[in-house]
């Protein structure tokens, strides 16, 4: 049962993570801070969220 329980919270932790990789290629960060924060994302996965989730950057971009 372990390894369905690790496939299970690794899938929700690949979402999340997509998921903020698309707000922050959305957002009004400049390139090179949507880079950052992408990459510490990639890098970092679980605890890279959490960070973006706290301070990352959340105001959409403005056409």
């Amino acid at each position: 049962m372990g390894i369905e329980v690790g496939g299970l919270l690794g899938l929700i932790i690949l979402v999340l993570d997509v998921y903020a990789i698309i707000k922050i290629v959305g957002s009004g960060a400049s390139t090179l801070a949507k880079v950052i924060w992408v990459v510490l994302i990639l890098a970092l996965p679980v605890l890279g969220f959490l960070i973006w989730l706290v301070a990352g950057p959340s105001r959409p971009a403005t056409v």
